[in-house]
């Protein structure tokens, strides 16, 4: 006994009881939809990145470093599916555990929106620091720029904040800056805006 790797339904011929496919077409309609599926996972995983910059949560480098690992494990997954279904293989397990992976980055993104764009503009708080060095790696669409500034949070010793191009060139090492930070509507700390001491 095997599945249908359409409707993962128990089949014991060559045709599912259940959906009425026979294996070579049960397998064509799971490959478009692992297609279909894997394009809507891509989106939310571009979309990602570009959310993350308008509301920076201050943990943004563990945010995208766990969604750089779920996006390897999800590609990973939706190779082994197509290469076990070409085979007529059990793929349930894996196509269940793919299935909810799928949403993940719409949910992060949303997440991080809902955070900054609910949050008042009244729960700035300023805190008094200095830029330690900077970092920017060039990319495709808009590259990635980093002002590493002295933490003031307790159990961190630098904060890594995302910035855009023109607060990138306005600071330097050594510079004494003020960070402002929200609080976020739910829970997850994102910095406003860095300004001159």
């Amino acid at each position: 006994m095997t599945r249908c790797l359409d409707c993962g339904a128990q089949r014991s011929g060559d045709q599912c009881l259940s959906c009425g496919l026979t294996s070579a077409a049960a397998e064509l309609v799971f490959r478009r939809r692992l297609v279909s599926r894997t394009a809507i996972f891509l989106a939310g995983s571009l979309l990602l990145p570009y959310i993350s910059q308008i509301y920076p949560p201050l943990d943004l480098d563990l945010m995208l470093v766990f969604f750089g690992l779920l996006f390897f494990v999800a590609l990973g997954l939706a190779i082994l599916l197509d290469r076990r279904a070409r085979k007529h293989l059990e793929i349930e397990v894996i196509k269940r555990i793919y299935w909810a992976l799928i949403p993940l980055p719409w949910i992060l993104a949303a997440a991080l929106f809902a955070n900054g764009r609910l949050d008042s503009p009244k729960n700035i708080t300023y805190h008094p620091t200095t830029v330690d060095s900077r970092y920017y790696m060039k990319g495709v669409v808009r590259g990635s720029r980093r002002l590493f500034v002295i933490s003031w949070r307790p159990n961190q010793h630098i904060e890594r904040l995302a910035v855009d191009a023109d607060d990138f060139a306005r600071f330097h090492e050594g510079d004494p800056i003020v960070v402002g930070v929200e609080s976020g509507a739910l829970g997850i700390p994102w910095y406003y805006g860095v300004y001159r001491r």
